[in-house]
């Protein structure tokens, strides 16, 4: 007989007022599996993975573990024992020791024994073979070492199901496969994951079983191995062939034009060696390379958020002042950050204020920011952009991830630039909103304009006219469009050959 489901979610139905997130879906998870659960954004995910931990009360269905019913709504203390998640954006307290985080909220009455709970913590990290020091401030921490930390304190609560969010979200190549490894791991001793991701190449390497929602209802369940991408797209999208439909071909690029946006022995002490660049009127150039490689820096150092230790920058021949985001932005260069969260939002403003936080020079008369004018301009912004929301005085935390990030696109685009850097623009966003996110930076380069997409992200890199590779802050290949996969990977990891 096989084991019971660690997870079964059957007929879940969630509203929210008027709007129904979730159409009577379903969802089993069985131990030892991964079990990816895919999406357009708004598809009800992030609703049933609130249902399934204990965060949402559903309207109808039901929820078990292990053959059990769901523990009562608001027993905290009962949940954490069958469930735990693990988010995009890490949930450790920066500033308390591995140690402290991981029996956070968890002492009892009485002094601390800190001596004792270092071993205890010790104990715990050895017995799911993760090698972090307990003593180490969690700020300290890689990315995939908190995440490491966040799953051994969910399976220290007795869960044997783990829901990973957007868990590469942040992560290089290496961190990726660091962490696939732990995950398969843990999986050989019968703990199960719902892996949710935007990254569809992830679902194929890790997961057995993919379950894919399209407008809060259930669409498909199916083993990995037996569905093709084309078909998942297709599922995800509703549209056939869509898997193809935003691996947008080169465009012409004018040659005999000036440059617009140049860089001359551009170099960063620490992040990336001296570079130059050239990127000319209608061509989108593509920075590859992995987290260590120097291209977030380079990217940065582009838009002024970083002062380059050497080198100039110049749009249109004009130089811009190392370091100086206002004198960038007065340049002409718009920037799209790499993450939205921390960098590109302000979570409590509207959707207005958030898309012409960089013209409030332009929403009034000396100085002044007039409520209208700034309504006015977001709505050219909404609809140019296609945002799903109810309006410019949304606000914008509660927009789907797709969404927000165009929201941060709309800003970025706000002073029309005539050179954008994006960093990492499509980090996730699902496959729809990649397709339209992608193709405004397309457009940007189509107006005559230039464009520079720093990523690792492959489809990312396939709208690039022109792609440098660098590693360990070198650009170590060139490669104009047409590029294989085999090749670019090879490049980004520092085992390909500069053609």
């Amino acid at each position: 007989m096989s084991a019971a489901p660690a997870l079964d979610a059957r007929g879940i139905v969630k509203r929210f007022g008027p709007t129904l997130a979730l159409d009577s879906v379903a969802l089993t998870v069985r131990p030892g599996e991964s079990h990816a659960l895919v999406g357009r954004n708004g598809a009800g995910k992030s609703t049933l993975v609130g249902v399934v931990t204990g965060l949402h009360r559903q309207d109808a269905g039901t929820v078990a573990f292990g053959g059990a019913p769901a523990p009562a709504f608001g027993d905290r203390a009962a949940w954490q024992a069958k469930v735990a998640c693990v988010y995009q954006r890490s949930m450790v307290v920066p500033d308390l020791t591995v140690a402290e985080n991981l029996f956070l909220n968890r002492f009892e009455g009485g002094p601390i024994r800190w001596g004792r709970l270092r071993r205890r913590a010790a104990d715990l990290l050895a017995e799911y073979g993760v090698n972090v020091d307990p003593d180490v401030r969690a700020r300290e921490l890689t990315v995939e070492q908190r995440q490491f930390v966040e799953i051994a304190r969910a399976l220290s609560f007795g869960a044997r199901l783990i829901v990973l969010d957007e868990p590469t979200a942040q992560l290089d190549a290496r961190g990726i496969e660091r962490l696939f490894t732990k995950l398969r791991e843990l999986q050989a001793q019968g703990v199960a994951f719902l892996f949710i991701s935007h990254h569809l190449q992830e679902v194929y390497e890790l997961c057995t079983a993919v379950t894919v929602y399209r407008d809060a209802r259930h669409v498909l369940t199916a083993p990995v191995a037996e569905l093709a991408k084309d078909d998942l797209v297709a599922a995800m999208t509703g549209e056939a062939g869509a898997g193809a439909s935003w691996h947008v071909g080169a465009r012409a690029v004018r040659e005999e034009a000036a440059p617009v946006l140049t860089a001359e022995g551009l170099a960063l002490d620490g992040e990336f060696e001296p570079v130059d660049l050239a990127v000319r009127p209608g061509e989108v150039l593509g920075l590859a390379g992995a987290a260590a490689s120097g291209n977030t820096a380079l990217g940065e150092t582009l838009a002024g958020m970083r002062r380059a230790s050497a080198g100039r920058i110049a749009v249109r021949g004009r130089t811009v002042r190392p370091g100086s985001v206002p004198h960038a932005l007065d340049a002409g260069i718009g920037y799209i950050p790499e993450d939205r969260h921390r960098q590109g939002l302000v979570p409590q403003r509207s959707v207005a204020e958030n898309a012409t936080l960089t013209v409030t020079d332009q929403l009034g008369p000396w100085g002044t920011v007039l409520p209208s004018r700034t309504r006015e301009f977001a709505r050219s912004m909404i609809a140019s952009l296609d945002i799903k929301t109810r309006g410019p005085g949304q606000p914008v935390s509660g927009l789907s991830g797709g969404n927000q990030q165009k929201v941060v696109v709309a800003r970025a685009l706000a002073r029309r630039p005539v050179a954008l850097v994006a960093v990492r623009p499509t980090a996730g966003v699902d496959v729809k909103s990649k397709e339209a996110l992608l193709a405004v930076v397309r457009r940007v380069a189509d107006e005559g304009n230039a464009a520079v997409i720093v990523s690792d992200e492959l489809d990312d890199l396939r709208v690039c006219d022109r792609v440098l590779a660098l590693f360990h802050g070198r650009v170590v290949a060139e490669y104009d469009s047409g590029w294989s996969d085999r090749e670019l990977v090879a490049a980004m990891e520092g085992v390909g050959e500069r053609p």
